[in-house]
């Protein structure tokens, strides 16, 4: 068992946990170790009936939760399929199922088997993308979802050693066929990332030192960025100067406003890049529209979010001496 996964683990020590497992090799050895360590844990599985052997894989997490003496909830994604978008519709479906019940149940956490070799792909796709410092940091160890905690324990741990586990130890699993699939970008990653290796002298711990040091510094941005959130939000309501806007970098900038968006209307993820960029853009002098569930206005120096729909006055209930711009609202 990887000495770098205990070492994690033993900091959920005694908590409730719930784990996903697909009946995938990443998921059934992350079952299989903690089981090993006598972890408090309750297996998910989502048959999302996409499959022709959906249901001998739901039987067989059942039946091997059996025989680990470990709780097992199984969900079925039933009525209508979207034509379009399947993957990321059976995605969606999948953390709803498991995130509600984590809630209802009082999960400390859910835990996903993504390991290392889903970290540098991650990297390398956002890397195509021409991703900026979030992408390149890839995927966090510790994340929230639906105000479920995601936790995902097994990020230093290649696939080749999980691989190893279950078949030195003869356990049964399932190969996905869209793993070989080269229409998928990742697959085509997936094939071909050893040539960085062999031709370029890029070693997957290389790229993965590389992600965790990205990692720490989207971290202290965060901390710095949550600060200033909380120093200008009231009530899902953010009044603020331009200054404390476009003063900061530009890369702050846009992480500053994504994460007021995101905070006051309320959705799961930021708006899109290219969309910050025109909202900055439209910001620079006096405008108003909408974007993540939200109203922003800009008139004078003064700058206000709230929830779509919300009045958009820059007055305020107390009685609070008014700014210059506010009292040109006045006049309107």
């Amino acid at each position: 068992m990887n000495q770098k996964f205990l070492n994690f683990m033993r900091g959920m020590a005694g908590q409730r946990l719930a784990v996903a497992v697909s009946g995938g090799v990443d998921s059934v050895c992350l079952l299989c170790w903690l089981a090993q360590i006598g972890a408090d844990i309750t297996c998910l599985h989502v048959n999302h009936g996409l499959r022709a052997n959906a249901e001998t894989e739901t039987q067989y997490v059942r039946d091997l939760c059996a025989r680990l003496g470990v709780p097992c909830q199984i969900f079925y994604w039933t009525g209508e399929k979207p034509a379009t978008g399947i993957e990321a519709a059976a995605r969606t479906a999948r953390y709803r199922f498991m995130t509600d019940w984590c809630r209802e149940n009082n999960m400390y956490a859910l835990l996903t088997a993504h390991q290392a070799d889903d970290q540098i792909e991650t990297f390398l796709m956002n890397l195509g993308r021409g991703s900026g410092l979030y992408g390149l940091a890839a995927m966090r160890r510790v994340s929230t979802r639906d105000g479920v905690r995601i936790v995902r324990p097994l990020l230093d741990v290649p696939r080749a050693e999980l691989k190893k586990y279950c078949d030195d130890n003869e356990i049964k699993y399932f190969m996905d066929e869209m793993n070989d699939d080269a229409h998928y970008t990742r697959v085509r990653i997936r094939q071909n990332r050893h040539l960085l290796s062999e031709k370029l002298g890029i070693s997957d711990a290389r790229i993965l030192l590389a992600v965790q040091n990205l990692g720490r510094v989207r971290d202290a941005l965060d901390e710095q960025i949550a600060q200033m959130v909380a120093s200008v939000t009231n009530n899902r309501r953010a009044v603020f100067s331009d200054s404390f806007l476009f003063d900061p970098a530009p890369d702050v900038r846009l992480k500053l406003l994504g994460t007021l968006i995101q905070k006051i209307g309320g959705d799961e993820y930021q708006p899109r890049l290219n969309s910050l960029s025109n909202a900055l853009d439209k910001l620079t002098h006096d405008c108003k529209f909408t974007l993540g569930h939200c109203t922003i206005r800009r008139l004078g120096d003064r700058i206000l979010i709230v929830p779509e729909g919300s009045k958009t006055s820059f007055r305020t209930r107390y009685g609070k001496q008014k700014s210059k711009s506010e009292q040109q609202i006045k006049k309107e």
